[in-house]
């Protein structure tokens, strides 16, 4: 049986907050079934914008439709179908796994006891956690606290779900439990992917965006978008007294220390001789052109 489409749109969004910050400004987006990556510094208005689709604030002017649902104008009925995962995950001290999951389900509604222990157990094993059902939470790693957050997300088959940078702080054999299970979940939902993490959306996102200072600037597919800078980026190592002469010569998108010295990597239609040798781009590139810009 065929998945059926989701569609969140998107359209005319501002927002300004009272301190003279815009954090949403003119945002235009059609998302659809999968995940989609919001990919950002810090500051760029990305958990703005999750705020605003997640119903906890209203945007100055704009609209959010999911699915036929005016989102501004119905917010509890896009509740109905949201799993929300934020970026801090707080749980309760000295309680397990199951009971959380019971308690999380109890106040979303769930009332029926037998109906709450089989999804319940259905969670935990889908995040692979059952054997630590009953140990505390306060206990778990970063990614089995993630892994709990993402299954209380999955409490009532939310069709939209909103994670805030998942993978910060997990060490890499967690990030790639994490990123499959992710994968996962988001076959027939609309999974929204913050982060500040550029792997994160080179692993998991058929399309995402670039946002900084409140505006996108940048959508379209991970692979498009280190197409667009092929035979575009060169790359060099250079003295450590040397960058900021290299800054005012050359575009330098990155700089990174290999070895101890600086490798700096630039963006030039020809090659720039002068010792630097051609690079195969990445979304690392595609993010420091699109926020330099």
């Amino acid at each position: 049986m065929e998945n059926k489409q989701l569609t969140l749109q998107l359209k005319n969004l501002f927002k300004t907050y009272s301190n003279g910050v815009k954090a949403m400004d003119d945002i235009n987006l059609d998302i659809h079934s999968g995940m989609f990556g919001l990919l950002g510094p810090n500051g760029a208005g990305k958990s703005s914008l999750m705020r605003t689709i997640a119903t906890l604030q209203e945007p100055d002017t704009g609209s959010i439709v999911f699915n036929g649902i005016d989102v501004l104008k119905n917010p509890v009925e896009l509740r109905k179908k949201l799993g929300y995962l934020p970026q801090e995950f707080g749980v309760y001290p000295r309680i397990n796994a199951y009971d959380l999951l019971d308690h999380l389900s109890i106040l979303k509604g769930i009332t029926k006891k037998k109906e709450r222990k089989e999804l319940v157990e259905a969670l935990l094993n889908r995040v692979n956690l059952y054997k630590f059902r009953k140990k505390n939470v306060n206990k778990f790693s970063g990614g089995m606290k993630q892994r709990v957050g993402i299954a209380q997300a999955l409490i009532g088959d939310p069709e939209l779900i909103i994670v805030d940078e998942p993978t910060a702080g997990l060490d890499p054999g967690e990030r790639n439990r994490f990123y499959n299970l992710l994968a996962d979940i988001s076959e027939d939902k609309i999974v929204i992917l913050s982060t500040h993490i550029v792997a994160d959306v080179v692993e998991l996102c058929q399309d995402f965006v670039i946002m900084n200072e409140g505006k996108v600037v940048y959508k379209g597919r991970p692979s498009e978008a280190i197409a667009d800078l092929n035979n575009k980026i060169w790359s060099k190592k250079i003295g450590k007294d040397e960058v900021a002469q290299y800054e005012a010569e050359y575009n330098v998108l990155s700089k990174k220390m290999i070895g101890g010295q600086p490798v700096i990597s630039i963006l030039s239609e020809e090659n720039p001789q002068n010792g630097f040798y051609a690079q195969e781009p990445s979304l690392e590139e595609v993010f420091f052109n699109y926020i330099k810009k």
